[in-house]
């Protein structure tokens, strides 16, 4: 698939005035990216304004390249090793996903072409992108923020929020996605601020919220140790002593602290560790990830759903009993045909069995539609309101002709009830749906790790201290450190040590990699042997991950073409369904007024009048323009989110619907396609030794590594040895219970050293694995 590309302009290097050496442009730049760049969005609008800094005028510029050619992760760590390895460049980063290597370099040292023939020498094209004219070094002037929205139910909902934010005075564009309950919003915070944004959401009589802005001036923390009205009070009290802190909100019953902040005068970082000091460690805080808050008003919105559905199923199955069972059984019947008044008991009973049904649980419906109908549409709830109501109101008003005339007309109270209640199923479904359709953003969530282990270093720059802190409080310039066995909590770069890492999260490629000193690491990945020290560049939306997790995120927003054409005939629906219902209605009433039909078509004690009315209704009921709106969305969302799961990126519902097309696919290169674990498929022994004891001397050896080629090893001498077939053991492989099964040799002074190999002895003789460069 050819990539994407989006021109990027050049900008300078941004830091803080006086910051003049080599080290301070590495922190001050974090990675070439750091908080000055903006992600490529679902709408596009990437611009990088950042303002020149004292860099600059030390000597040191930015240039910024557009690399075409590249593929996987791989290739870019190829362009960034390249671009590090050329004499003045100070700080190579290459962002994948939007094809663009940002270098720092000194002009007294390397040229611009010298970068140039650099990338083109390790196998890419590469273009230097021009410089901004002063036009663009103003400060941005756009943010994007997304927003959830509750109360959605078909596309008619969706036009309607989208043409309310796009009339919004400052607000650039606007896209809304009916699937995930989920708004993105470009917007100017010179004319218009993000509660500007929520308040006219909510004033068009739907739920909003904001979840995250490309402006890091707010945090949602959990806060824990807050057991009474003093500790409120106390927190409170510490927030508002703090310097930077413009804003807050404290929300006792979830625990979530919002607080709007300054971040020129102080990080979150520095937040949360003022406020745990300040508190004596009384109150413990972290970070609300904005994903895991979506998943969790996700799961309450389909519990409130089942709720619903079974009160209403309650409350109709008596509803339902009385009209058809009752009857069948004469000595309950005669007590349902007791008169109480000026009803019957049965109709008492059934009457305010349904009001609780149709005015109780079904208001959402009623809300829903006086907000269409408010906002000059038409859903799916206007519907289910005219069916439910009528059926409801006709029966009332047969009950009250009947007490006043004495001509008793059947009444339809379970058909008010029934139809809630199906509708209500409906709707926990579609809320099932929606929730397993987020389930590939959650994994790629669940890839980053939760903590990290920052280390302190004293004033003669030693490491003296190490504590652990939350994954998204991390900072460029920090030095991290990565146990064995754990995930790499940030983009950057290794400051000491040597080990392993398993990169195939990213890259898909199944061998790990050998990372030492200056060579990059990605965030997610996981550290399998060794201890590193390493130093995050890049962190939030400017990381790999984040920025993979942002293209599935757009690409299940996004509508594809066909959405179009059935968003138009969503908004169509519903009026062309009244209509047909009302000449149902008047068509069947007038053949029976003529005698179209034979009378005993007619109910019981009934007439031409109610027979038209039920078909009326049954035409308004049927008919849901919800398919027509969640079809499609869900479709993409189900189709990007398998192929995020199985590592393929897919751009969107364009991209989806133009895949129709595809005849042929052509893959780049060999070893694109794998079964995601190495296997021996040779074994030659250059001496008199047998093939068997050399294969155990190997296998004995490479069984206490924990290395992918070890395994595999160990797996094909077991293989040799056993004469059965691997792929019926294939949980075996990974229990050293099953490869140490008596059929190896013991094994002493074992030891492994990165990238070089192992050493052992087995039965007193040295036996060394080594690998070949």
């Amino acid at each position: 698939m050819a990539p994407n590309f989006v021109d990027l302009q050049l900008s300078r290097l941004s830091g803080a005035a006086g910051r003049k050496t080599g080290d301070d442009l590495e922190e001050g730049g974090g990675g070439g990216g750091g908080a000055d760049l903006e992600d490529v969005r679902l709408l596009d609008s990437y611009e990088d304004n950042a303002p020149a800094s004292a860099g600059e005028a030390a000597g040191m510029r930015r240039v910024q390249v557009r690399v075409t050619g590249m593929t996987c992760a791989a290739c870019s760590n190829s362009v960034e090793e390249a671009l590090r390895a050329v004499d003045g460049v100070l700080r190579a980063s290459v962002a994948l996903l939007q094809n663009k290597a940002d270098v720092v370099y000194d002009p007294s040292l390397v040229k611009e072409v010298d970068i140039k023939n650099a990338i083109e020498d390790a196998g890419f094209e590469a273009e230097i992108l021009p410089e901004p004219n002063s036009s663009k070094t103003k400060q941005q002037t756009t943010l994007l923020g997304q927003f959830t929205i509750g109360g959605m139910t078909c596309a008619a909902c969706v036009n309607s929020v989208e043409g309310i934010l796009r009339s919004l005075p400052g607000v650039k564009g606007a896209v809304v996605a009916l699937a995930t309950s989920l708004g993105e919003v470009e917007y100017d915070p010179a004319v218009i601020s993000k509660d500007d944004i929520v308040n006219a959401i909510e004033d068009a009589g739907f739920e909003a919220s904001l979840v995250q802005s490309s402006q890091q001036d707010k945090i949602i923390l959990g806060v824990a140790g807050v057991f009474s009205v003093m500790d409120v009070h106390f927190l409170e009290g510490i927030l508002s002593s703090l310097k930077g802190v413009r804003q807050f909100r404290f929300d006792r019953t979830s625990g979530e602290l919002d607080i709007l902040f300054d971040p020129e005068v102080v990080t979150s970082r520095s937040l949360v560790d003022s406020i745990e000091g300040a508190s004596s460690g009384q109150f413990k805080l972290h970070v609300m990830n904005p994903y895991s808050r979506m998943t969790s008003k996700d799961v309450e919105e389909t519990t409130k759903m089942f709720r619903l559905f079974t009160s209403s199923l309650f409350l109709s199955i008596p509803v339902f009993i009385i009209r058809v069972v009752c009857p069948q059984i004469p000595m309950v019947y005669s007590l349902l045909l007791w008169r109480c008044g000026p009803f019957l008991m049965g109709d008492w009973l059934k009457w305010a069995l349904v009001s609780v049904v149709q005015f109780v649980i079904g208001r959402r419906f009623y809300v829903a539609a006086w907000r269409a109908l408010r906002n000059g549409s038409t859903n799916m709830d206007v519907l289910v309101v005219l069916g439910t109501s009528a059926s409801y109101f006709y029966s009332v008003g047969a009950l009250l002709y009947g007490a006043l005339t004495g001509f008793w007309s059947p009444t339809y109270f379970e058909t008010s009830s029934m139809l809630i209640t199906f509708v209500l199923l409906g709707k926990y479904l579609e809320s099932l749906a929606k929730g397993k359709t987020s389930d590939a953003i959650k994994k790629l969530v669940e890839l980053a790790p939760a903590t990290a282990l920052l280390l302190g270093k004293d004033k003669g720059g030693r490491y003296i201290s190490e504590r652990e802190i939350d994954a998204l409080l991390i900072q460029p310039g920090d030095i991290l450190k990565v146990l064995p066995g754990t995930k790499v909590p940030a983009d950057g770069t290794v400051e000491w040590g040597s080990s392993y890492v398993n990169e195939s999260m990213v890259t898909g490629e199944s061998l790990p990699v050998l990372k030492e000193v200056n060579l990059s690491v990605i965030g997610g990945t996981i550290n399998l042997h060794g201890v590193l020290h390493m130093r995050a560049t890049k962190v939030g939306s400017d990381a790999v991950l984040s920025q993979i997790i942002s293209l599935v995120e757009t690409a299940q927003m996004s509508k594809a073409p066909i959405q179009k054409f059935a968003d138009f005939i969503a908004s169509i629906f519903v009026p062309s369904v009244v209509a047909l219902s009302f000449l149902t209605f008047v068509a069947w009433y007038l053949a029976g007024a003529f005698g179209a039909y034979p009378e005993e078509w007619l109910p019981d004690k009934s007439n031409y009048f109610v027979l038209a009315l039920m078909f009326s209704i049954s035409v308004v009921v049927i008919s849901c323009p919800c398919a027509l709106g969640l079809a499609t969305p869900t479709a993409v969302m189900v189709a990007t989110g398998v192929g995020a799961n199985n590592g393929v990126l897919i751009k969107g519902g364009e991209a989806l619907e133009r895949a129709q097309k595809v005849k042929y696919v052509i893959f780049d290169k060999t070893g694109t396609l794998t079964q995601g674990k190495a296997t021996v498929t040779t074994a030659k022994v250059f001496n008199e030794m047998d093939r068997g004891q050399f294969l155990n001397l190997v296998a004995s050896a490479e069984a206490s590594s924990e290395h992918p080629l070890g395994k595999a090893i160990v797996e094909y001498a077991r293989h040799f040895h056993f004469f059965d077939d691997p792929s019926e053991t294939d949980d075996a492989l990974n229990s050293k219970e099953s490869m140490n099964s008596g059929w190896l040799q013991d094994v002493t002074e074992f030891s492994a050293l990165p990238g070089r190999g192992i050493q052992c002895f087995i039965e007193g003789k040295r036996v060394l694995g080594l690998q070949i460069r």
